[in-house]
Order: C-alpha cells, then sequence, then structure tokens
C-alpha cells in the first residue's frame, strides 16, 4: 500500500498548523475576494449601495427602517446598514467601510476558530477555501456579517453556552438565521433549569434590549414587522423549490421568470408558484420544529455527544432555513460553512470522521453557487440548459445535506454509549 513519506507528512502539518502562513492566508483569500467583488461591481454591491441610501436617507431626514417603516430585516440590521455611513461621506467610502467591517468580522471569528483546538487551525484553512468557492457575494450582503457571528457562537457553545445564545440572538435580530443556533442550544439542554439559564434568560436579555431601543425610537408594532414581510412573496428564481419550473421553462415557454421592481429580485411567476410559496410558509416553520424534535431526542439518548449534536443540528436547521425557503439568494449559503468549520475542529473522537464529506459537498456546493452567482445569472435567468443544469445539482446537493445531517443526528441518537454503558455528560 502506497504511503505518504513522513516528511511529507511534517510539512503538511507544519503548513496546515503555522498560524503565520494562516495569516497571510487570510489576508490573500480576503484581497481576493475582494478584488473579485470590486470586479463585478454593481452586480455585488448592489445591495450594499441600497444599505447606504436607508442609512443616508435616515442621516439627512431623521425617517428610518423599522422606526418610520417597515423593513425587510430585522430591527438590529440598523447597527451594521448605519456605521459605514457614519464613517464615509458617499457611496464609494460607504462601500470601503462597509467591505472593511466585513472582513474585521471575519477575521475576529476565524482567530477564535483557529484557537479552539488543536485542529481550529485545519478548520480555519478549510473555512478560507470555503470563502474562496462561495466568492464575492459573501462581502457584498449582510450574511457577510451574521455568518462570522454564526461561527463564533458555533465554537463557544460547549463551553459558553449563555454567550453563545447572546451572540447568536444578536445575530438574529440582523438576519434570523443565526436563530438556528439558539434553537439546537435549547433543545439540547439537559433540564428546565439549564435551560432557562443558559439559552432563554441571555436570548430574552438580548432580544429586551433590541426591542426596547427600538420602541424608544418610535417604531411600535414595526419592531416586529420583519416576521410579515415575505407572506406576499412567489418562488425566487433560484430557490430549491423552483428547481422544477426551471428546469420544465427549458421546454415550457409559458413558465416566467420575472423582475419583481418592490424587492428587486427575479421571481417565478404563475398560479403553481405561488402554491408552492405558500406551502413554504408552513413547511418551513414544521421543518424546524421537526429538526428540533429530533434533536431533543439524541441529546437525551447520547448525552456525552452532545456538543457533536449542537453542530449537527444547527447545520441541519440552517440548511433546513435554506431548502424550505421561497428566497433562494446565492449568500444564503454563506450560512453552512461555519457549522462545517466548527464540527472540524471540535467533532469528538467518534464522529470527527462525520464531517470530512459534507465538508467536501459544501465547498463544491459555494462553487456551484458562485458560478450561478455572479458568474452565470444573465445565462441563467435566460434559461441556458447548462447553469440550469448546475442550478439543479445544487439544490440537489442542499437537499441531500439536510437529508445528511438529520441523518447523522437520528444515528447518534440510536448508537449505544461507550463501553459497558458509561456515559460522560458533556459540559453546560
Amino acid at each position: 500500500m502506497w504511503r505518504v513519506p513522513s516528511s511529507n507528512t511534517s510539512l503538511l502539518k507544519a503548513v496546515l498548523t503555522s498560524g503565520w502562513l494562516l495569516a497571510l492566508g487570510f489576508v490573500v483569500v480576503h484581497a481576493w475576494v475582494v478584488w473579485d467583488a470590486v470586479a463585478w461591481a454593481y452586480t455585488i454591491y448592489g445591495d450594499v449601495t441600497l444599505y447606504e441610501w436607508w442609512a443616508r436617507y435616515g442621516l439627512d431626514h431623521d425617517q428610518w427602517p423599522v422606526l418610520d417603516y417597515d423593513w425587510v430585516y430585522p430591527a438590529l440590521a440598523l447597527v451594521p446598514v448605519v456605521l459605514p455611513a457614519l464613517l464615509a461621506p458617499d457611496v464609494l467610502g460607504y462601500q470601503i467601510v462597509w467591505t472593511a467591517m466585513v472582513v474585521l468580522l471575519d477575521a475576529v471569528a476565524t482567530v477564535v476558530l483557529a484557537r479552539s483546538t488543536v485542529r481550529g487551525t485545519v478548520a480555519a484553512w478549510w473555512w478560507l477555501a470555503f470563502l474562496v468557492a462561495l466568492g464575492p457575494i459573501f462581502v457584498g450582503r449582510l450574511d457577510g456579517v451574521v455568518a462570522p457571528l454564526i461561527l463564533v457562537a458555533l465554537v463557544i457553545a460547549t463551553r459558553h453556552p449563555r454567550l453563545a445564545t447572546a451572540v447568536a440572538t444578536a445575530g438574529a435580530w440582523i438576519k434570523i438565521a443565526p436563530g438556528a443556533v439558539v434553537v439546537a442550544l435549547a433543545a439540547t439542554r439537559r433540564s428546565l433549569r439549564d435551560l432557562l439559564l443558559h439559552v432563554v434568560v441571555p436570548g430574552a436579555l438580548v432580544s429586551a434590549i433590541v426591542v426596547w431601543l427600538a420602541l424608544i425610537g418610535g417604531a411600535g408594532t414595526r419592531a416586529l414587522s420583519v416576521f410579515g414581510q415575505q407572506d406576499s412573496r412567489t418562488l425566487q428564481a433560484e430557490s430549491v423549490a423552483a428547481t422544477w419550473f426551471s428546469v420544465v421553462r427549458l421546454v415550457d415557454p409559458t413558465v416566467r421568470i420575472e423582475y419583481n421592481d418592490v424587492i428587486f429580485t427575479y421571481e417565478v411567476q404563475g398560479a403553481r408558484a405561488m402554491q408552492v410559496a405558500d406551502a413554504l410558509d408552513w413547511l418551513l416553520p414544521v421543518a424546524v420544529l421537526a429538526i428540533a424534535a429530533l434533536t431533543w431526542w439524541s441529546a437525551r439518548r447520547r448525552p456525552d455527544h452532545v456538543p457533536d449534536v449542537v453542530l449537527l443540528s444547527s447545520a441541519a436547521l440552517l440548511l433546513a432555513l435554506i431548502v424550505f425557503n421561497k428566497v433562494g439568494s446565492p449568500q444564503f449559503v454563506a450560512w453552512i460553512g461555519p457549522p462545517l468549520a466548527a464540527g472540524i475542529a471540535l467533532a469528538g473522537p467518534g464522529t470527527r470522521r462525520f464531517w470530512w464529506p459534507p465538508a467536501i459537498g459544501v465547498l463544491l456546493t459555494a462553487l456551484a453557487t458562485q458560478i450561478i452567482y455572479p458568474v452565470a445569472y444573465g445565462p441563467f435567468l435566460n434559461g441556458d440548459a447548462w447553469i440550469v443544469a448546475v442550478a439543479a445539482l445544487r439544490n440537489a446537493a442542499l437537499v441531500v445535506l439536510l437529508l445528511g445531517a438529520v441523518w447523522r443526528i437520528a444515528q447518534l441518537g440510536v448508537r449505544e454509549p461507550a463501553a459497558h454503558g458509561q456515559v460522560v455528560p458533556s459540559r453546560p
């Protein structure tokens, strides 16, 4: 059997564990991502330009999202949206400060990941590879702000669950996705007291502060308006649920994708698409509840694997937020990188092998997402067969990754504990 020479193995290990090389890799990767974002110009920074308009209009006219009119984002999203406008006088300056803010947040998350365990540096290299695969969309959306928060919350979840809950809850008040970490933490608590101390109290405290500040600002019921903003939408063109419509339009010209100039996105038109979208409005919460219930069962069956269950549950929940979502924006894929990176770093000895196959799958999924947007979004909207096929395969991969995460959670629950039935409880 062919073996890698020990000298080569030692060299590879030295490269993967070098903090200085990781820092250099971080700079190179982010320089490339930013350069590519600038090269794509408005395609990537279009939403950032909209953020700047919201912030500048508020500063100039004292009319703010959430405080004075309904918004598509939760209330705390005002902080990252307004901050660059306070430091820059124009759109270009705003984009520069915005990009620097995203890179700085990711630097903090990468350091936390790299220092988490002896495998943290390897996990950080995987995270950088994921960002290269996903491409410039990472720095051009709010998801570039919340993805590092998800990563930090997952890395500290086992040792500092209250802080992890606070970080994830704050992230959820910027964009809903980090709430998946809170659900996973809640479902794995061992007692009502544990649940209250480590999840309910810190989550409620952060939420109360955000809502209180919004109410002081005059938001009223608009503090919660984000939860009703998606009801009238149909299927976004590249969403998982729109796959069938995308494929069928290759042979059926009556299937139409049109631009929605109110929310600035392309959607599948027609009664059937709206029916599917309406079904997803209740399928998504059902999927979240089902995964939470499975997580609760698995954590109680195997308390020695609770840290692994938290990571798997977070991955499954974040994937469910994509698969059962009528909105299918490419930046959503940024959500699923953090649980894979955290899993590589933190997985227990008996579950480390679980993470490498999906880690490769997520890299390929991210790369396919970059091909769809921004590389070939025009051909996708025009119905070119090759990119419609890429989008269909990408969406199928997201479903497979979701099923795989759910299966692993269930598998941990049915496996027998360690030898002689001894269980080593995880730290709260």
